[in-house]
C-alpha cells in the first residue's frame, strides 16, 4: 500500500513526459505547405503568453472588408487607429477568467484539460511599439485569403449567420470574446487552433502544436529563414 503514491506518481510524471515528447514530434513532423517569400506578402504575427499564442493579424484592407461581421459585433476594426487585429481561441471557463492567472480556478482547468466550450477574444489594436521583437509568419496574398476564410469559420453563428458575442469582461477596454465552434481539451489546446489555422492556409507547419515550445520550434523550423 505504502508504494502505491509513488506508482501514481511516477505514471503521472511519464504521462507528462510522453505528452511533452509528443508536442516536440508533432512540431518536428510538418504539413505539407509553402513558405511565402517576394514582395507581394502578408505579414502576420504570432504573439506569445506564459501557456498560449495569439495572432496578430494585419488590417488590410482586403481584411478590413472580410472582417465587416466583427465590425458589426462591436470590434471596431475600421477606425484609423486600428492596425492589427489581435485573436486567440481558448477554452471558456479558463480563458474568460479575469485577472492573473492565479485567479483561475482548480474546476476551469480541470475542465480545460478534459475538455471545455471554445471562445475566441478579439481585438482591434493600434501600431506595435518598436522596441517589441515578435515573431512573423509571411503568407501570399492566396494564403492570406484561406487564413482569414480559416479565422471567420472558427466563429459560431446564429441561425441568422450572426457572430455570438459574450456578457463577460475582457481583458482590456476594448477586447471581446465570442461563441467559436469546437472544444478544447488537452489534445487541441489554443496553439493547437494557431497551427490548424496556419496548415488550413497551406503554411508549411508542424501537424500537432498543442504547447507555446511546439509552436515556437515549429515556426523556427519552417517559417524564420525569411528574417
Amino acid at each position: 500500500m505504502r508504494k502505491a503514491p509513488g506508482r501514481v506518481l511516477f505514471c503521472l510524471c511519464a504521462i507528462v513526459l510522453m505528452y511533452v515528447l509528443a508536442a516536440v514530434i508533432g512540431a518536428v513532423i510538418p504539413a505539407p505547405g509553402t513558405q511565402a517569400t517576394g514582395e507581394d506578402t502578408v505579414e502576420l504575427h504570432l504573439v506569445k503568453g506564459p501557456i498560449h499564442y495569439d495572432f496578430l493579424v494585419p488590417l488590410t484592407p482586403l481584411a478590413r472588408a472580410r472582417l465587416g461581421d466583427l465590425q458589426r459585433a462591436g470590434v471596431r476594426v475600421d477606425q484609423p487607429h486600428a492596425q492589427w487585429l489581435l485573436i486567440g481561441w481558448g477554452a471558456r471557463g479558463f480563458y474568460t477568467t479575469t485577472g492573473s492567472y492565479s485567479d483561475v480556478t482548480f474546476g476551469a482547468v480541470l475542465k480545460g484539460l478534459t475538455g471545455d466550450r471554445a471562445v475566441l477574444r478579439v481585438d482591434a489594436v493600434g501600431p506595435l511599439r518598436q522596441d517589441i521583437q515578435v515573431p512573423s509568419i509571411r503568407l501570399s496574398q492566396a494564403q492570406f485569403e484561406m487564413f482569414l476564410s480559416t479565422v471567420l469559420d472558427s466563429f459560431a453563428r446564429t441561425d441568422q449567420g450572426q457572430l455570438i458575442p459574450m456578457n463577460v469582461a475582457g481583458f482590456t477596454a476594448t477586447d471581446q470574446f465570442f461563441e467559436a465552434k469546437g472544444r478544447f481539451n488537452v489534445f487541441r489546446t489554443c496553439n493547437v487552433w494557431i497551427g490548424e489555422t496556419l496548415r488550413a492556409a497551406q503554411v508549411r507547419f508542424g501537424v500537432w502544436v498543442p504547447l507555446p515550445y511546439s509552436v515556437t520550434l515549429s515556426r523556427w523550423l519552417y517559417q524564420s529563414d525569411m528574417e
